[in-house]
């Protein structure tokens, strides 16, 4: 039997009770990637301590690019910055470990300057370090020393985030494992709710673009590091190699499939669409787990100018999804099962097909979203407490 109810954007009462309890709160389930979601994850934990965060580790941009050419390993990056995103940034929490974990040395300062710093830090001689009691500071050293042990001597430090650093020693320290540190991580600076990766596996994005070419890196297809694309992705694979494709499957583990499994509502949200959303289905067995969980599912769209949305409208968008989904969990899967709704701000409505969604049996659900004082044309990001309001009421 199916119970349905009525829908008020925003539910006061839900939000009201999630504010009182948050460690009570829904368990929102995201697949994202890089900082796009970050303002939204700093809102939402002030109603739940119950958020999934699902990310992708295949970037290969950035100093997260410095660390897998040094290391061999999954990029750490955004999981880290989503990890700082959901600390406990009130009395209770830990400000000394999100200072540290936060901080990230100078680029225009001397090698032999930035080496004399970390030795410094794992001699518990630096003032962020000496701020933070022990046996925190110890634990945090630890896994700073093996980062520091194992740095090729031509490893470049200039910019480098400490929070990575020390990510990456309990990485080496872990037999190649990102779950241990990330636990321990989340425990030091009291995070409120759960990060993830998808897989754990040193996988890097390919992209076949609709002309024939083929490119190779997640830091290739965002138009932040190298110039925008200029002819639109046709399809999006893993590859083990960042100099060549070679085209592989990984499958889903059975402790992220019940992560998914008992997700209260699962959210396709904001964020560069093919590295950040898209990415995350490729794994095996998220599309079929997706299907399973009977709970809603909402895609919100982007706003501004997606430079991996070329050729692509919102409604294209969604179509995109929606196959990518069916991939894996089947051609025949109701649309229902995969994509309860759309949410966007009414501004942004009419940029819709709407036939087209009547035809896939997709509800467009409309509610105020963006920043007080943005236009359709000047918003560049979603009001992070509206949005997260709408969420909570879907719930």
């Amino acid at each position: 039997m199916q119970i349905s109810r009525g829908l008020t954007l925003p539910d006061p009462v839900r939000i009201n009770r999630y504010q009182r309890l948050p460690e009570l709160g829904p368990r929102i389930l995201f697949f994202s990637g890089g900082s796009a979601l970050n303002q939204t994850a700093r809102a939402l934990k002030t109603y739940t301590h119950n958020s999934i965060h699902l990310v992708t580790p295949f970037d290969s941009g950035g100093s997260s690019a410095v660390l897998r050419r040094a290391f061999g390993m999954p990029a750490i990056g955004d999981l880290r910055s989503r990890l700082m995103a959901l600390a406990d940034e009130t009395v209770l929490g830990h400000p000394e470990v999100i200072r540290l974990f936060t901080h990230r040395l100078p680029k225009q300062e001397a090698p032999e300057e930035l080496l004399h710093t970390l030795l410094d830090m794992v001699g518990q001689q630096h003032p962020l370090i000496n701020q933070i009691p022990n046996p925190m500071r110890d634990l945090i050293c630890n896994q700073l020393e093996y980062f520091l042990d194992a740095m090729p001597k031509s490893f470049d430090l200039r910019g480098a985030s400490i929070g990575n650093l020390i990510l990456a020693g309990g990485y080496l320290n872990n037999s190649s494992k990102l779950e241990p540190i990330l636990f321990l991580f989340s425990k030091l600076v009291n995070v409120r709710g759960a990060v993830t990766p998808i897989v754990n596996a040193r996988l890097h994005l390919g992209a076949e673009l609709q002309d024939g070419q083929v490119i190779i890196g997640q830091h290739r297809m965002t138009g932040k590091e190298e110039a925008p694309l200029t002819s639109p992705i046709a399809d999006l694979f893993l590859t083990r190699s960042l100099d060549h494709a070679e085209p592989t499957t990984i499958e889903l583990s059975p402790k992220k499939r019940s992560v998914i499994d008992q997700a209260d509502l699962i959210c396709y949200p904001p964020g560069s669409f093919f590295s950040s959303l898209l990415a995350n289905l490729l794994p095996t067995r998220v599309g079929k787990a997706i299907a399973d969980n009977p709970n809603p599912k909402v895609y919100i769209p982007n706003l501004g100018k997606d430079p991996e949305q070329l050729g692509l409208s919102p409604t294209d968008c969604i179509l995109r999804l929606l196959s990518a989904l069916r991939r894996d969990a089947g051609q025949d899967v109701p649309t229902n099962k995969l994509l309860s709704l759309v949410l966007c701000d009414p501004a942004h409505a009419a940029e819709f097909d709407q036939a087209q969604l009547d035809a896939l049996g997709i509800p467009l659900i409309t509610t105020p979203l963006l920043k007080t004082g943005d236009t359709p044309a000047s918003a560049k990001g979603y009001d992070e407490d509206k949005l997260v309001c709408a969420l909570l009421s879907l719930t």
